[in-house]
């Protein structure tokens, strides 16, 4: 390895021009994202397309999202979590921690592969009930998860540690690493679920080969001679301090993550008993879509969040407000933009994955409703992902649990009994918009107390 070559590409971090390191830091990470939400984009616009079955085939894989989304959550632990903290011991300069954070991590995801596959194994069928699929789509459900979770490996290593490719300051290869996985899923899809009439069970297998691809790739880069931090055998043994210090940090976007799928299932359970499978596939159908959208914000901030790291645990705090003054403001305005032509067009959306008049229709109505509070939502976008590049658990957490535990849930499940299924809907962005609000004013009351020297010495 040329360390010195290392070094400075690293130190770009702190001595670039902003506009030039945040365009060749991000674009590859914005790209990757929109790539890798393909996966389950394409899969669902294929399978709402079948032949005489696409409305409950679509249905039914869309019941799979809260344990697909719950088995993603736990790599947040790691990309949103640990490779922050390997950041900021780069820029305290101590690449022997920053390797040992990412052992304890690759040890951390294969701890819990084995753990989620033995739990789903054995009780995704009641669970699958439980989340909101009937007699018409449980088939479809079972038939997609059986093969899903034989990949669960691949999944976590693939959305895990690619975040330790960018904290490098090497972005378009964790971009690649994703970029090959999803190319390999647009391709197989068609040939899996229609060439070989595999229907449902095709596109998981699809998405099960080209998710191994993208973790091979991650893999064999960060063991090899063009990686700054490397796996290594010596740091794969658990360090209780380091796995608290991930914990701590990644906590609170394992917990968004997490509660997407806890989200999913009190909507999901909700549409089924005041509106039935119809209103379950209109769901599918909008979180895809804002999933679609949500994606060029993830992917943006998590090239965002190890240059602010990094500056960060240099001690360059006036660089440091440049720089999240710039994500705050443009996740904000991409996400009003984008938003508003959800509410205009829900039609033209709902058409992408489905041919169904009912289902169009219905989206058509309730998209408006759904969507109209992730107009605000950007700022919640910029200001959570700031308190984690700055190492602020606490705060991050609260924020990720005010929104979805605390307002969405209760919301959706109070809702219903005065407002009918349309309650289902509306709790959506009413709890979008209080937290956004209240992450904004927190933000705006702790952000001069954090950017101090006495507040970074306490970052372990």
């Amino acid at each position: 390895m040329n360390t010195t070559k290392t070094m400075t590409r690293e130190e770009r971090m702190a001595s670039e021009s902003i506009g030039r390191l945040m365009v060749s830091m991000t674009l590859p990470s914005i790209f990757a994202q929109i790539i890798n939400i393909l996966y389950s984009i394409i899969d669902r616009i294929y399978i709402g397309h079948m032949e005489g079955v696409g409305a409950n085939a679509l249905t039914g894989v869309g019941v799979t999202f809260c344990i697909t989304v719950f088995i993603s959550a736990f790599s947040g632990f790691v990309n949103s979590g640990a490779a922050p903290l390997a950041a900021i011991w780069l820029g305290k300069k101590d690449r022997d921690h920053a390797e040992k954070i990412l052992g304890n991590s690759v040890s951390f995801l294969i701890f819990c592969t084995v753990v989620l596959m033995a739990v789903f194994y054995i009780f995704q069928r009641p669970l699958l009930y439980q989340f909101g699929a009937s007699d018409a789509t449980i088939g479809y459900a079972m038939d997609y998860l059986t093969i899903y979770l034989a990949g669960t490996l691949f999944v976590e290593i693939a959305l895990g540690l690619n975040a330790f490719i960018i904290c490098q300051s090497q972005p378009r290869t964790a971009m690649f690493s994703v970029l090959i996985g999803a190319v390999a899923n647009i391709i197989l899809d068609p040939i899996f679920i229609f060439g070989l009439h595999m229907g449902v069970k095709g596109a998981a297998v699809a998405t099960v080969i080209s998710q191994a691809l993208s973790a091979a790739w991650v893999m064999v880069f960060l063991m090899g001679k063009k990686s700054s931090l490397k796996i290594r055998a010596k740091f794969l043994k658990p360090d209780t301090e380091i796995l608290i210090s991930i914990f701590s940090l990644g906590i609170s976007p394992f917990i968004m993550r997490a509660t997407e799928s806890f989200i999913s299932i009190v909507l999901n359970h909700g549409l089924q008993a005041y509106g039935g499978d119809l209103h379950v596939g209109a769901l599918t159908i909008m979180q895809s879509v804002m999933q679609l959208f949500s994606a060029p914000i993830g992917g943006f901030t998590q090239g965002m969040t190890p240059i602010i790291g990094y500056n960060y645990g240099a001690g360059n705090f006036e660089r440091v407000k440049q720089l999240y003054r710039w994500m705050i403001g443009l996740c904000f305005g991409f996400m009003l933009v984008t938003t508003a032509t959800t509410m205009i067009f829900p039609e033209f959306y709902a058409g992408f994955f489905t041919n169904e008049s009912q289902l169009i229709e219905l989206v058509g109505r309730v998209m408006p409703v759904f969507m109209a509070g992730m107009m605000v939502f950007g700022l919640q976008n910029g200001i959570q992902p700031t308190f984690l590049a700055l190492g602020q658990a606490k705060i991050s957490l609260f924020i990720a649990v005010l929104r979805k535990i605390i307002l969405l849930i209760p919301l959706a499940i109070i809702l219903p009994h005065f407002m009918g299924v349309m309650g289902v809907y509306y709790a959506e962005p009413i709890s979008d918009i209080l937290s956004a609000t209240t992450a904004s004013v927190l933000f705006l009351l702790n952000i001069r107390k954090i950017l101090s020297v006495e507040a970074l010495a306490k970052i372990k």
